[in-house]
């Protein structure tokens, strides 16, 4: 885990809309304030994504989850808690979210990380922040620091100097929506 100063650091350049690289619950990503739309543009024209595509944001837990969204189904509160992979949530309504951060459907993707670092940063920061895979939008994803491109190292206000001797390759989470019939729907396995 990082010391205190490092943390400050990183809290300094979100709070002041910047975007930082780093190592979230699954992959590297492209982070910032998810509720400050003129830094989550910065992380879109970065990553050469469009708008209405969404972002994933993270959280630190189901009670910070509730913040964001206007509900949380019980069979989903149960999911987050005991499923074993880092789980992102796709809910139909957000409230306090950058409109950038939406998909043009105006559903917002949520994780609520499991990872210490992470819980640990977002529960400093006190607001969801950011995570898009550290890529250029269409390019292969990055399986750990190693493989992420210069253009992205380049392009952000900080790199989180945590994890860059891991080999470990990692996968994205897995995506569900409840659907209509409230059955989990899963885009990403």
């Amino acid at each position: 885990m990082l010391e205190n100063e490092k943390f400050d650091e990183i809290l300094n350049i979100l709070k002041t809309g910047g975007t930082i690289l780093f190592p979230t619950d699954t992959i590297w990503g492209i982070g910032c304030d998810a509720t400050n739309p003129e830094a989550v543009e910065k992380v879109l024209t970065l990553k050469n994504r469009k708008k209405e595509q969404g972002l994933i944001s993270l959280v630190s837990s189901v009670e910070m989850l509730k913040q964001y969204v206007v509900h949380v189904h019980p069979r989903i509160e149960t999911l987050l808690l005991y499923h074993a992979r880092p789980l992102t949530v796709i809910y139909d309504e957000a409230f306090h979210i950058a409109p950038n951060v939406l998909s043009k459907t105006g559903s917002v993707a949520i994780r609520v990380v499991k990872d210490a670092f992470c819980r640990e940063l977002i529960e400093q920061f006190g607001k969801p922040i950011i995570a898009t895979s550290a890529n250029i939008h269409g390019s292969p994803f990055p399986k750990n620091f190693k493989t992420i491109s210069s253009e992205i190292i380049e392009g952000v206000d900080l790199i989180v100097k945590y994890k860059h001797e891991s080999n470990d390759l990692n996968e994205p989470s897995v995506i569900v929506k409840l659907n209509a019939g409230e059955e989990l729907d899963f885009i990403r396995e």
